[in-house]
């Protein structure tokens, strides 16, 4: 698909529950990632503003599906946050039953991105996740975000690291990111609207 107008891209809605989440014929991204990992600031990136996706001074805020519409030709969707430990019980279990049905619905979304920090070992949740979207069957991408906060020694053992424990094949693309310089950016946006 040709790349949609990125400057054109609107927020649509937040479900709170999967009778919310959107159906559509029109490919739809879904972004996933712990709670502190810079989500929604790689996607600012992409779409190249500031503010568009909101970023919290505090992780978790996305706490719904975020459906954001790019020059009516396809959807971003930031899915919540994940491992962050200041939310009660019934809200981590509240966003897994929202995860759980979002991963197990049919036709939901056509491509994943997966965001780590590539500064560290994925954790369990990362685990978790990647595990998802391989049982999902859709495509996934993962992204190292923060790659602007490594030496340039620790970018291969790091990226090696993190295909080792998320159990990544030689197949499975792992995409070295920064949210903040934008390097990586143009290599996402080629996986994710190839020409």
């Amino acid at each position: 698909m040709a790349r949609p107008n990125l400057n054109k891209a609107e927020f649509v809605k937040s479900a709170a529950a999967p009778e919310q989440f959107v159906q559509s014929g029109m490919p739809r991204i879904a972004f996933a990632g712990k709670s502190n990992v810079g989500k929604s600031s790689v996607i600012n990136r992409l779409l190249n503003r500031k503010n568009f996706a909101r970023v919290g001074a505090e992780p978790g805020k996305t706490v719904h599906v975020n459906y954001y519409l790019l020059d009516g030709r396809a959807y971003f969707i930031d899915l919540p946050g994940y491992g962050f430990a200041k939310v009660s019980r019934t809200e981590k279990e509240r966003w897994a039953r929202l995860m759980e049905s979002f991963f197990a619905g049919k036709d939901l979304y056509d491509l994943g991105v997966m965001i780590v920090d590539a500064r560290h070992k994925p954790t369990a949740d990362d685990v978790t996740m990647a595990a998802y979207f391989k049982s999902s069957g859709v495509d996934f991408v993962v992204v190292a975000n923060k790659l602007d906060k490594l030496k340039k020694s620790e970018i291969e053992p790091n990226l090696r690291l993190i295909r080792e424990t998320l159990g990544l094949d030689e197949n499975d693309r792992l995409i070295p990111f920064s949210a903040e310089n934008g390097q990586g950016r143009e290599e996402l946006l080629q996986v994710i609207f190839p020409e």
